[in-house]
């Protein structure tokens, strides 16, 4: 048994080009100079044949379209068995609704990204006859492909935008925002795409892991401010910066932690850029700077 994940879509919510953005990055992407990223998705498999999704991004027709695995079998056979999401933001879960089209699989989420699904009725164009919903208790493995396992569990976050109110708390620990332990044979894989801060008991799950997807939205905390793109910090966001002593990298430094893979990031970031200094020096920290399509099996 082989475990398999491929990078759907590398970027945070808007993409790189964002379609409003003129940020040195998003300009590049458009004149083709550094590679464009859809938004935040991956695709996970124990067999090579049957697959889960985590996360199903605005973007997800044409990143199955760019994912033969993932292409149909047959005139309605389809080698996707689940979607998987993590919390509610509108770049996790809009790609449901391009799912409509009466394919049989299973949404699993917790009891409260279900409850924002249901509030919304737009996502009953899933009909449940055919795409069934199932909940799953945080710290309880389920089967979500065979013979891939996974596992949620609480890490600092916030409700999704859409949800704030006048009062913000941003490290979250429930059901709202979670991460994903995923075990295929002896391979133990976490994928984590939103994470307000290091935790300990977020340090203990992941020290000795074989392989983390990470949230690398920015660079530094104040990264849209200096850049004139809006005032909110990272912090303020829910996503730790990769840089910094409070930052991932530091975070990650006394971990044992066979492979780094950075997600999630945002348009601005600047490791996005190929030949960027800070790209260069989260690589020299062991990190992977992921990208749409890259492929990695364990």
């Amino acid at each position: 048994m082989t475990f398999r994940a491929r990078i759907l879509g590398a970027a945070a919510g808007g993409g790189l080009p964002q379609w409003n953005c003129g940020c040195q990055n998003c300009n590049l992407a458009r004149a083709g100079e550094i590679p464009a990223q859809s938004q935040s998705s991956l695709a996970v498999s124990a067999n090579g044949t049957d697959w889960a999704i985590l996360n199903a991004s605005p973007d997800i027709r044409q990143q199955l379209a760019d994912c033969p695995a993932l292409h149909p079998t047959g005139l309605r056979d389809m080698p996707l068995r689940s979607v998987l999401v993590t919390n509610g933001d509108i770049d996790h879960v809009a790609g449901l609704l391009t799912l409509r089209e009466m394919q049989p699989f299973t949404v699993y989420a917790t009891s409260g990204i279900h409850d924002v699904l249901d509030a919304n009725p737009i996502f009953s164009a899933l009909n449940e006859k055919v795409v069934k919903r199932a909940t799953i208790a945080l710290e309880a493995p389920v089967e979500i492909a065979p013979g891939l396992i996974a596992t949620l569990f609480a890490v600092p976050g916030k409700v999704p935008l859409y949800l704030e109110g006048d009062t913000v708390q941003t490290d979250l620990i429930g059901d709202q925002t979670v991460g994903v332990h995923l075990q295929a044979g002896e391979t133990d894989a976490y994928y984590i795409p939103g994470c307000a801060l290091m935790n300990d008991d977020l340090r203990a799950r992941l020290n000795g892991a074989a392989l983390v997807f990470f949230d690398g939205t920015l660079w530094q905390d104040d990264e849209m401010v200096l850049a004139g793109l809006g005032t909110k910090t990272g912090k303020r966001m829910g996503h730790m910066s990769m840089s910094g002593p409070d930052g991932s990298m530091a975070a990650f430094e006394p971990l044992e932690v066979g492979r780094k893979v950075y997600v999630h990031m945002n348009n601005t970031n600047p490791v996005l850029r190929p030949e960027s200094d800070e790209r260069a020096a989260a690589q020299a920290a062991g990190w992977t700077i992921g990208q749409d399509g890259m492929e990695i099996t364990t």
